[in-house]
């Protein structure tokens, strides 16, 4: 465990030139609560995280899909659910509510049900279903924990990035997903699952370390600053409870937890263990690619198919089935 690093204090200064001042000041309001939602609450946010590279997602779509230009959304409603008419759907976490939007335009027959702690990201979101003439879908901003949901109303309950914010994931799971779902309901996720509060192993981050190194330094200027990424020394534990006390809190419980009350239809794992943290800050250099960053980032993804022979994947795609009897 790392209490901390040279990476915070450098991820300080970062923060400050890309989110200003005032962000970096409300991460010590000695609210818990409110730290986490000022994680979430820049709808203006500008960044360079490694999501936004489009051979990353395309690298995504072939691992869970098979077919590069093919997304989870589209993926599912033409193959599990291809079938299945009138499903209700329940997100928690939503945020702006991309995906949600999507499997809404791609199934107008579902009624999608969006619930986040930030109204400003449902708004946002409730702007682009009414652009997008949405009728099917619904946006509650509300706390997740403390919500009554009615028993056994959905079919789907669906986390996109958000399952790994939520603490004692088995009892969540059982008290509020299991209880949601009707029985044989399905639970989807797309989620982070690696090590808590990103405190990755010396192996990890000497693979971090080399796709690193195998970026050109022209390519290494770090977003919106005057400084560049030449090492990666991995997340303390103080600045992660200070930047947001939700992230990765208890993401290593995810897998054994779902598995403990939920049959596996499919789960594929599509890693990032070495991608997230090597192209943070540095994406926007990739987001049009020339035969040059092409190459970098191939060469880049060998380093984590390496590291993912004899380790696990830090990100997982799953469908599951509600199991008719559990302890």
């Amino acid at each position: 465990m790392r209490i901390i690093t040279s990476e915070d204090f450098r991820d300080l200064y970062i923060k400050i030139h890309q989110r200003g001042f005032a962000f970096v000041v409300s991460k010590f309001n000695i609210n818990a609560f409110k730290r986490t939602q000022s994680a979430f609450n820049d709808s203006d946010l500008q960044t360079a995280n490694f999501w936004i590279i489009p051979e990353v997602r395309k690298r995504w779509n072939k691992l869970i899909t098979g077919d590069e230009n093919q997304p989870y959304e589209d993926y599912l409603t033409n193959t599990y659910f291809k079938d299945k008419s009138n499903l209700k759907l329940l997100s928690l976490g939503s945020g702006v509510c991309s995906h949600e939007l999507r499997l809404a335009e791609l199934r107008p027959d579902w009624e999608v049900h969006c619930f986040d702690f930030s109204d400003k990201l449902l708004q946002i979101a409730a702007k682009s279903a009414e652009e997008k003439k949405l009728t099917n879908i619904s946006f509650f901003a509300e706390n997740i924990l403390t919500y009554n949901f009615e028993p056994e109303k959905y079919d789907i309950v669906f986390f996109h990035a958000s399952l790994h914010h939520f603490d004692k994931i088995d009892d969540f799971l059982k008290s509020i997903v299991v209880k949601c779902l009707k029985p044989g309901g399905h639970l989807i996720i797309n989620e982070f699952v690696g090590s808590n509060r990103l405190q990755y192993s010396r192996e990890q981050i000497k693979h971090i370390n080399k796709a690193i190194d195998l970026i050109p330094r022209k390519f290494r200027k770090i977003f919106k600053t005057g400084l560049y990424k030449n090492h990666y020394s991995g997340s303390g534990i103080l600045r992660m409870i200070a930047a947001d006390p939700s992230e990765c809190v208890d993401s290593i419980s995810i897998l054994p937890a779902i598995h403990r009350y939920f049959d596996v239809i499919e789960e594929k794992p599509y890693g990032n263990n070495i991608l997230q943290s090597a192209l943070k800050d540095l994406a926007h250099h990739f987001v049009n690619t020339d035969r040059e960053k092409k190459e970098i980032l191939e060469n880049i993804f060998n380093v984590e198919d390496d590291f993912l022979k004899t380790n696990k994947s830090d990100f997982v795609f799953g469908i599951y089935r509600l199991k008719q009897s559990f302890e």
